[in-house]
């Protein structure tokens, strides 16, 4: 169970808002089926459906996750009308080096100059952390617009041996620009919950390639850490279910809405169990929680902002509609937030 957090009830008492202003999303064109992946083996498409809900997802060939975030970003800019923002956050757990962060050359491939520009990795909860990061960016006054991208391009990060783990996920970006505006207008970020228990940091993991490998004592220097992900699914499944439902209780609290008062809520596309688990807990009708998790699979840190830019151009998330974000993910890290939906467009690329 997710244990007590704070929240963080973004904006100030200025009345400066972070307002969307503009969404994106590319997935690959490459399409990965069930049939495909499991090839002759005796579990399949019906048993893949059943216990993940995945039927296909989208695989980058010959792309890395930088390619990615500069696609979508650049329809978020187009969306929003804008040529650049004043900064650029980049939120991703599949970087294409350790070092140096991926920002940078995002920023510089969309022909931004010099601005500040800085990755985010909060596991899948990441983009609700890059919201939080970008939006008190913009209430402090110190920027007027940030272009926050998700990408991941997770795939790279499975073992090719492990199907199970590959048919959970996909690779695919999404974006939004933020600008400054108004507290309480529609598309201004409500309050956020955010929150993190790292005693559970070894659930969902990539043992390999960091520090803690590198230094390992001689002796243990044939035991090589994996370079590839794992985690404990029935574990994460339980915890995932609980701390988003705590997690997006919080911030309808601190917004000042009941459940009663959502219209939509958008969560982390982990698998289709926990979506359903999280529909039931919080009494919501399976139309209020939207879901592309069939077609798409388990896009990581890209998620949310990849539905969110599917749902709008395609007339889901109407203005006005009262709309809550959650997600939850390695870490262990959660996250949570309110928007009133905005008059915005949303530029999609592949889905």
């Amino acid at each position: 169970m997710a244990v007590p957090t704070p929240a963080f009830p973004f904006p100030p008492s200025t009345g400066r808002g972070a307002v969307l202003a503009g969404l994106g999303a590319y997935v690959p064109p490459r399409v990965l089926t069930n049939a495909e992946l499991c090839g002759q083996r005796p579990i399949g498409d019906e048993w893949i459906r059943e216990r993940i809900g995945v039927a296909t997802r989208r695989i980058a060939d010959g792309e890395a996750t930088v390619d990615l975030a500069v696609r979508a970003g650049r329809h978020a800019l187009t969306a929003a009308g804008a040529g650049a923002a004043d900064a650029v956050v980049l939120v991703t757990i599949s970087p294409d080096r350790l070092c140096p962060a991926g920002a940078p050359e995002v920023a510089a491939r969309l022909g931004f100059g010099p601005v500040p520009a800085f990755d985010v990795s909060s596991g899948c909860a990441g983009f609700l952390y890059g919201l939080g990061v970008a939006t008190s960016m913009i209430t402090s006054g110190v920027f007027n617009s940030v272009l926050l991208v998700a990408s991941d391009v997770f795939s790279a990060f499975l073992d090719p041996e492990d199907w199970l783990m590959r048919a959970i996920f996909g690779d695919g970006a999404g974006a939004v620009v933020l600008r400054a505006g108004a507290a309480g207008e529609p598309g201004a970020f409500g309050p956020f919950d955010l929150g993190s228990d790292g005693s559970q940091s070894d659930l969902l993991e990539i043992p390999g390639g960091g520090a803690r490998a590198r230094k390992r004592r001689p002796a243990e220097a044939s035991c090589e850490a994996s370079p590839y992900f794992r985690m404990d699914g029935p574990a994460v499944r339980k915890q995932a279910v609980v701390g988003m439902c705590d997690s997006v209780a919080r911030a309808l609290q601190l917004t000042g809405w009941s459940l009663g008062d959502l219209d939509l809520l958008v969560a982390h596309q982990a698998n289709q169990r926990i979506l359903d688990g999280l529909t039931a807990e919080l009494g919501l009708a399976p139309h209020r929680v939207l879901s592309h998790i069939e077609t798409f699979g388990n896009t990581a840190a890209a998620s949310v902002p990849v539905l969110l830019a599917q749902a709008a151009a395609a007339g889901t998330l109407l203005p006005g509609r009262r709309v809550a974000l959650t997600a939850y993910g390695a870490g262990l890290a959660w996250g949570s937030t309110t928007l009133t939906w905005p008059e915005v467009r949303a530029v999609t690329e592949g889905g």
